[in-house]
């Protein structure tokens, strides 16, 4: 029996062997049924027999052997890739996922040589070519599982350097406030030191988030906690308005805004929707800020004067790193408009079961953030 047949007729016990292998890959393993864990192996042993099955002249064979074959597929990515980047995204390592090509290779050789096949040129010319088809796929699956790997740690990098800003941007305040109510020298002189240092910290955030800005994607792990979000935004606008004493931010709550919600990812996302309207707003105009609770959302809207968002440039705002609003010519001067604030409102947003979106029209801009709310449907 040639070996192509051979994988059609024992895939199931075959992926059951791989599943079997891949449940030991702990930690990861441990959270994944067993629909995650056999993910898109069937779909890999599909390509190698449409593989093994493709004639092939010692041309192609050669070029196949030095990393230069054509992906056996029609569709954007090939199951190899796929699956490289759900294990990625499912924590595992690069060394656990190349161990499970190896354990998928000795099932089926294994299972193939316990059935009897006889060692004549067919069954040579077999190996060879499920091994080139085996390498071919295990090739795909680390170059996609290092590219996912990277803009992962490109996510981490930018949400942390853009996370630190806050706190850094209230230091630089309280420093220069210090700075201009101190009278003695020595005071005059700490705080003088305490500002430049802030602003190297402030220069370094800014390269991590330049380095971060080619990749970016998805996912914020949020921890709910019982809290009063009428209480939570207030606090937080009451720093807002501080640090924006040139803008009245008015807040009006209704409805049922109490529940198991992340705080502090909420005051963030707050904050960023602020801060997005007092940099692009009508100076001298009112921020409105709505709370809104019903029976199954929590709304958080924020809304301001100013000149409209273009149609086309509304779908693709909360994307990470895109400058959307405004062009480097007419951002205002110390501002840096990286499209990182929105994506974060987008992440936390879909993190509680909800979403963000915006509307501009007729010289006004609103953004409205949902949050899914516990309380209401327990």
């Amino acid at each position: 029996m040639r070996l192509a047949t051979f994988i059609e007729q024992n895939a199931e016990a075959v992926v059951s062997s791989a599943e079997e292998f891949c449940g030991t890959l702990l930690p990861a393993a441990g959270h994944l049924n067993s629909a995650a864990l056999r993910d898109h192996l069937p779909k890999i042993l599909d390509a190698i027999v449409k593989d093994l099955r493709q004639a092939q002249t010692p041309q192609e064979a050669l070029r196949k052997s030095r990393g230069g074959a054509p992906l056996i597929s029609d569709a954007p990515e090939t199951a190899a890739q796929t699956h490289a980047m759900l294990r990625a995204q499912s924590g595992f390592d690069i060394g656990q996922m190349v161990s499970e090509y190896r354990a998928l290779r000795a099932s089926v050789l294994r299972l193939w040589q316990a059935q009897g096949s006889s060692l004549d040129a067919e069954f040579l010319v077999d190996i060879q070519r499920f091994n080139e088809a085996i390498d071919q796929a295990l090739a795909e699956s680390v170059s996609h599982f290092s590219a996912e790997a990277e803009r992962w740690r490109n996510i981490f990098l930018a949400v942390l350097g853009h996370d630190l800003r806050g706190p850094l941007n209230a230091v630089l305040l309280t420093a220069e406030l210090l700075s201009r109510v101190g009278s003695g020298e020595p005071t005059t002189e700490c705080t003088a030191r305490l500002i430049r240092s802030g602003k190297r910290m402030k220069a370094l955030l800014d390269s991590l988030l330049d380095y971060s800005r080619s990749s970016l994607g998805r996912g914020i792990a949020i921890q709910r906690t019982r809290v009063d979000l009428a209480a939570a935004c207030e606090e937080e606008l009451d720093v807002l308005r501080a640090a924006l004493p040139d803008h009245r931010i008015d807040l009006v709550t209704t409805g049922m805004v109490e529940g198991a919600f992340d705080v502090s990812r909420v005051r963030e996302s707050l904050a960023n929707l602020v801060l997005n309207a007092a940099r692009y707003g009508v100076e001298g105009t009112p921020i409105s800020v709505l709370l809104s609770g019903t029976m199954g959302t929590v709304t958080l809207s924020v809304g301001n004067d100013g000149a409209p968002i273009p149609n086309e440039l509304l779908p693709s705002l909360f994307e990470p790193l895109r400058r959307g609003r405004m062009d480097a010519a007419s951002t205002p001067p110390g501002h840096t408009n990286l499209g990182l604030g929105l994506f974060i409102v987008h992440e936390v947003a879909v993190a509680h079961g909800g979403g963000v979106a915006a509307t501009s029209s007729g010289g006004r801009t609103t953004f409205t953030m949902t949050l899914a709310h516990p309380a209401a449907e327990a």
